[in-house]
């Protein structure tokens, strides 16, 4: 689909993979909504976007907050036609620690934001979709979502990151095979190891000793090619119902 004159709805908007996905697409010229919970940042990202710009504080895991948050991107744009899910939570536990089971609150809360809000936003945003007119492909609207190479090697400790992401991956080609008969479709990006406010905190070192693992390019990789890859993506039709590996050829090791 032409990016121009379309509108997307980016969730995880305000920062991190979905903020570069915001800038890059108000850039070629389409109308953005973020849905995101961080007001300030969000604000932050509109005042560097432009006019084409809107924010939404928005719960993803909640379907009314989700709902109010379409409502007022139909009433600013008049409709949607992507939508790119990158809203996620990475919440570290063991399933047994020094202080017992992991409490079932932690892994429910991560599935929650990371596979629910995903879903939530996804079938919410198609409805709207199928009201579009098609293009010569018949295609109306194209969704994104994002999983994570943890998703296939959870490292110790991500057991409830791990199966939110991999829900994802799996939920992928059976969503995309209903979908054909809309006109949508449905992809998802697992994104290796990346420059994101996830990452930042960590000390120099244990970067350095994450990069050492990567074998090309020998970097973390940088938001911006991310948002490359959902350019591409929305552009090129044939691409549906699969997971592309964003990793720079990483396999997670076991810790």
């Amino acid at each position: 689909m032409d990016i121009k004159g379309c509108t997307a709805v980016v969730t995880g908007g305000a920062s991190g993979l979905g903020e570069a996905c915001v800038r890059d697409l108000s850039a070629k010229g389409a109308k953005v909504a973020i849905f995101d919970f961080d007001e300030t940042m969000g604000q932050k990202a509109i005042g560097e976007s432009g006019d084409s710009v809107i924010f939404c504080k928005t719960d993803v895991s909640d379907e009314n907050s989700v709902k109010m948050a379409i409502e007022k991107t139909i009433q600013a744009f008049g409709n949607i036609h992507f939508a790119i899910n990158c809203a996620g939570i990475g919440t570290p536990g063991k399933v047994l620690s020094r202080k017992g089971p992991m409490p079932l609150e932690l892994f429910n809360k991560v599935l929650q934001v990371n596979l629910v809000g995903t879903m939530n936003v996804l079938r919410l945003t198609a409805e709207k979709m199928m009201d579009n007119a098609p293009n010569e492909d018949g295609e109306k609207g194209v969704i994104i979502n994002t999983a994570s190479i943890a998703a296939f090697e959870g490292q110790i400790g991500q057991a409830a990151y791990s199966a939110s992401k991999g829900g994802i991956v799996g939920m992928t080609l059976p969503i995309a095979r209903e979908f054909a008969s809309y006109g949508i479709r449905v992809m998802t990006i697992a994104p290796g190891l990346f420059e994101t406010p996830m990452l930042a905190g960590l000390p120099q070192e244990a970067k350095k000793s994450i990069i050492a693992n990567i074998p090309f390019p020998k970097r973390l990789a940088r938001p911006s090619e991310f948002a490359l890859m959902v350019k591409h993506i929305i552009e090129n039709p044939i691409l549906n119902g699969e997971t592309i590996r964003l990793d720079s050829c990483i396999r997670l090791a076991i810790k």
